[in-house]
């Protein structure tokens, strides 16, 4: 019995042991224990950080933060005595809270998940003072972009939470579920300059979810980095001003510096407020955008494809003159059989051809340029000549996108023998069945921003900077600006002083309405075929740069179902001019900004 006895206490004192090793191993030895431990009163929270602001050239602020807050939740720590009074607060129903809460249990019972998102600064205000008696919830504040004037939509572009799809796409592992991004415009072309650095911090808080201060003094906690700000090139005055003359139309403005390629202007039309798209409402707003039928999403300056008209007639010249199948004093008879022409019968050249905007001329000038290789199967002949034709308009920076920085550009189409041969079949088509391409007709097709780039090239006498939305970024306080190459056509150098002269003398000619005392523009009209005849009229085009020697604007019109290039086009682009170069618009003896705001271009009887 008494050895029984020994072996009882013994048993008792290796239990006892067991457990003070034990204990000793769980507050002592393993720390992660006592990390699980604080886990239960340490809250992280994300630090948002302040996404980039965008400025315009002069240095206007156009695109900045405010405030929002998400109300989070921890469903394990839950506790709202009166559902009723809490629905109240937050103004939300009863089965909101419900479908909310069952929600974050979802995702997860013991991890932090949004309850109620992007409560603005005067909601949060109201409420901030009583959700301190709900245990389980606090507030995580970020920001949203706000828009300092009604312009630039498409352009800017807008941001939203990343969906599933974006997360699985992102590679770099930067995202979670929640983080907004930019979808569209410059948001999404520039998202890794603008979106900076996440930060978190580490704070504690009481059972009742009560913020009791820093974890550790903020010795873990991360700084969060802000963004990097845009400096774009971008004249917002200028920009309200082509949107206001855009108004109730459907079309685009698009005007270029020629010496740098900086876009002043990005105008399409229909257009929105891009302050619906932020906040709270950005899901009820976006839909009701995205189901307008004049599509306002859609970015007409660099997404429509049009032909070019006779504005195309400029490019015209330069190869025929370029090629040598003509030359500046040649004088050539046009009859009006060939193509249809409002131009009269007569001899022309190159400044007559283009002044007067003669079909007829560029149609024989262009036969030569593409049957200039004779052969006596009249279905090879043209194979040589197209082919050299096409490569020399790509080369102006028609047939594929120009490379401008926000997405969505288009290629245009500029038709080549490949092309033709699969319409027609090889060696079955001649001159006649492509005539139409020689007056920026037929299977030729642009954008608005290739056309304004067109109008920088005759600007700078043959070359051109690729044009671009942004200058540079402004990183701590400093400026980081951005540099573009010189690119050159190379194709007819000797001749862009005379094209250009005709351009000045075309205007009085094809848009007398739109001159402008002492500035001394350079444009060429132009009216584009839509393809439905009887239906709605053609659009309106125009390019033009000015003024003449040392040129500050370069710009393209295109304004649909408009009629002549010479009105509703030509107005508005030499408005922009004038209100670029001089500020302001001077009254002369035909009020053109009266007359464009109006916008009855198809029942303009006058020339």
């Amino acid at each position: 019995m008494e050895s029984r006895r020994y072996v009882v206490q013994g048993i008792f004192v290796l239990i006892g042991l067991i457990f003070l090793i034990k204990l000793f191993a769980l507050q002592v030895a393993d720390k992660s224990y006592s990390f699980k431990a604080e886990r239960n009163i340490i809250q992280p929270i994300t630090e948002y950080p302040f996404r980039g602001l965008i400025y315009d050239r002069n240095g206007n602020t156009i695109v900045y933060n405010e405030p929002l807050y998400d109300l989070m939740v921890v469903p394990k720590d839950v506790y709202v005595a009166d559902t009723t009074a809490f629905c109240d607060l937050l103004q939300i129903t009863p089965e909101d809270f419900e479908e909310k809460l069952v929600t974050a249990r979802e995702y997860s019972r013991g991890k932090p998940s949004p309850f109620l998102k992007k409560i603005s600064h005067e909601e949060y205000a109201r409420i901030q003072d009583q959700l301190y008696s709900y245990r389980g919830f606090f507030v995580n504040s970020r920001t949203i972009r706000r828009y300092s004037a009604p312009i630039l939509a498409n352009e800017l572009g807008y941001i939203a939470e990343i969906d599933p799809e974006g997360l699985a796409q992102d590679s770099t592992d930067y995202y979670k579920s929640g983080d907004h991004i930019g979808k569209t415009g410059l948001e999404k072309y520039y998202e890794n300059e603008l979106r900076g650095q996440r930060g978190v911090s580490y704070k504690m808080v009481n059972v009742s979810g009560i913020e009791k201060g820093s974890f550790k003094d903020g010795a873990l906690d991360t700084l969060s980095v802000p963004g990097n700000n845009l400096i774009t090139t971008i004249d917002a005055d200028l920009q309200a001003y082509a949107e206001k003359l855009l108004r109730g139309k459907r079309g685009s403005v698009v005007a270029i510096e020629p010496s740098t390629g900086e876009i002043l202007v990005m105008a399409s039309a229909p257009t929105y407020d891009p302050n619906l798209l932020t906040g709270r409402k950005f899901s009820s707003n976006y839909e009701e955008i995205a189901s307008d039928t004049t599509n306002p999403l859609f970015n007409r300056a660099i997404m429509a494809k049009y032909p070019a008209g006779s504005i195309f007639k400029t490019v015209q010249a330069l190869i025929a003159l370029d090629e040598g199948v003509t030359d500046t004093q040649e004088k050539i008879y046009c009859d009006t059989f060939s193509i249809g022409d409002h131009a009269p019968p007569g001899y022309y050249d190159i400044k007559k051809g283009i002044a007067m905007s003669s079909n007829n001329y560029f149609f024989e000038l262009m036969k030569r340029v593409v049957n200039q290789k004779p052969d006596p199967n009249k279905f090879i002949e043209g194979r040589y000549g197209l082919d050299r034709w096409e490569k020399s308009i790509r080369n102006f920076g028609f047939g594929d996108p120009i490379g401008v920085d926000i997405p969505g550009e288009q290629d245009g189409l500029v038709p080549g023998v490949d092309y033709y041969d699969q319409i027609y079949g090889k060696n079955t088509w001649k001159y006649s069945n492509i005539a139409s391409l020689s007056i920026g007709q037929g299977e030729l097709l642009v954008t608005p921003i290739q056309m304004a780039n067109l109008a920088a090239i005759l600007a700078n006498r043959g070359h051109f900077f690729k044009p671009h939305l942004v200058r540079g970024f402004e990183k701590d306080g400093e400026e980081e600006l951005l540099t573009f190459d010189k690119i050159t056509p190379g194709k007819g150098v000797d001749y862009y002083p005379d094209v250009i002269d005709a351009m000045i003398s075309a205007l009085p000619q094809t848009a007398p309405r739109a001159l402008v005392n002492d500035i001394e523009i350079a444009g060429k009209t132009g009216t584009a075929e839509n393809g439905v005849k009887d239906e709605t009229a053609d659009h309106s085009v125009f390019i033009a740069f000015a003024p003449k020697d040392n040129p500050k604007i370069a710009i393209a019109v295109y304004v649909e179902n408009a009629g002549w290039g010479g009105r509703a086009a030509a107005m508005t682009a030499t408005l922009v001019i004038e209100k670029y170069l001089r500020g302001y618009i001077k009254k002369n003896w035909y009020n053109r900004e009266e007359y464009v705001l109006k916008g009855d271009f198809i029942d303009d009887k006058q020339n």
